[in-house]
């Protein structure tokens, strides 16, 4: 019961998140190709995650948002509650990793992907910072939303606990 009420608060925070966009934006953005999503989008987003997690162990916070929407309706959701924007969302991270000891190293442990749409899927797992001794290690759960963008596949909702 627990599982099907989180997917369909998945579902609905998709069309939620689709939905709210501003027209312009809607209009102005590309559509990927057709070929794109009849592929198996899994390979795709493993690939962005996989160049995240290396990212965020370089201590490179800006190579690590690249897998994320650059847009002001990105939607991440935290410890400290929603954050909107791509460069709001860069600068928390700034703030509660200001150096790569506090970064550590970071591994994505996936424990599911549904397809929401053929352009969106539903990432669920979990993250881990194995960091030195004196800051201690830390690691949550987190349930994703990439969606197909002409730039490829991107986060464009992000809820980590």
């Amino acid at each position: 019961m627990k599982r099907t009420k989180t997917i369909l608060l998945a579902v609905a925070f998709t069309q939620l998140i689709l939905s709210c966009r501003p027209q312009e934006e809607q209009s102005q953005e590309k559509q990927p190709d057709q070929q794109l999503l009849t592929e198996n989008p899994d390979k795709q987003i493993r690939q962005v995650l996989q160049d995240q997690s290396e990212c965020w162990n370089r201590g490179n916070l800006e190579c690590y948002m690249q897998g994320y929407w650059k847009s002001d309706s990105l939607l991440f959701i935290g410890s400290r509650g929603l954050t909107y924007g791509w460069q709001q969302t860069l600068d928390n991270y700034r703030k509660s990793y200001p150096d790569p000891s506090a970064m550590g190293q970071l591994t994505f442990d996936l424990k599911e992907m549904r397809p929401l749409a053929p352009d969106a899927v539903l990432v669920v797992g979990k993250w881990h910072l194995e960091r030195e001794a004196s800051k201690g290690n830390l690691e949550g759960y987190f349930s994703v939303i990439f969606k197909k963008l002409a730039a490829g596949w991107k986060v464009i909702a992000d809820h980590s606990s």
